[in-house]
């Protein structure tokens, strides 16, 4: 195992929680890529096992997954670039701290899990989230019945869809390798909140 792998399936299913939005990409006659919004479904032990989300009905990328339904799908946590400038170490070289999770999966369409799979997703993004302490459980927080006589007809508009895993590499390059004086000095200087709390928590033991 590499010092760059998640310590556990509870990283990578914190990552595609904090960071949603993946590139689903597609093979075949042509190729195709778009960014979704993308919810996790988890087993017993907390390992990602499918990711559920919708496309536009009208995205050629529907029928291109109909005909070969294989996907890759790209997903990119806190990243950024890392200044020798920050590192008293002589020599020290730059480098580029980034997490990203890499899943290969079979998309099926479910049509009559529309309802359903936007529900999900705004419940995900408005609701009580404990990995986003920023976002408390409102009593008043948007729903879908917001959209009154709108929301019927874009669900005629959308298909739901479960991409089933079929494997997953996943990388946390977050400073692992770093002499602890040096990893100090980043967490201390580095402008991006984000990355210094995600070199933090890949720090924890």
């Amino acid at each position: 195992m590499s010092v760059f792998s998640p310590r556990s399936p509870a990283d990578i299913a914190a990552l595609v929680s904090r960071h949603p939005l993946a590139w689903v990409i597609s093979s075949g006659p042509a190729f195709h890529a778009t960014p979704l919004p993308l919810i996790a479904e988890l087993d017993g032990e907390g390992t990602v096992v499918a990711l559920i989300g919708h496309f536009a009905l009208r995205n050629p990328q529907v029928e291109a997954l109909r005909v070969d339904p294989g996907a890759l799908i790209l997903f990119q946590g806190g990243q950024g670039y890392i200044s020798p400038e920050l590192v008293t170490q002589e020599q020290w070289a730059p480098t580029w701290n980034y997490a990203v999770a890499r899943f290969k999966a079979d998309i099926t369409f479910l049509p009559e899990e529309n309802h359903d799979a936007l529900d999900r997703l705004i419940e995900h993004m408005e609701g009580d989230r404990p990995d986003r302490p920023d976002r408390p459980d409102r009593p008043d927080r948007w729903t879908a019945a917001a959209m009154g006589e709108r929301y019927e007809p874009m669900l005629t508009r959308i298909i739901a869809f479960r991409a089933t895993v079929r494997s997953c590499e996943a990388t946390f390059k977050l400073g692992q390798d770093e002499r602890p004086e040096a990893f100090a000095q980043i967490l201390a200087g580095h402008p991006d909140g984000a990355l210094v709390a995600a070199m933090r928590e890949a720090a924890e033991v």
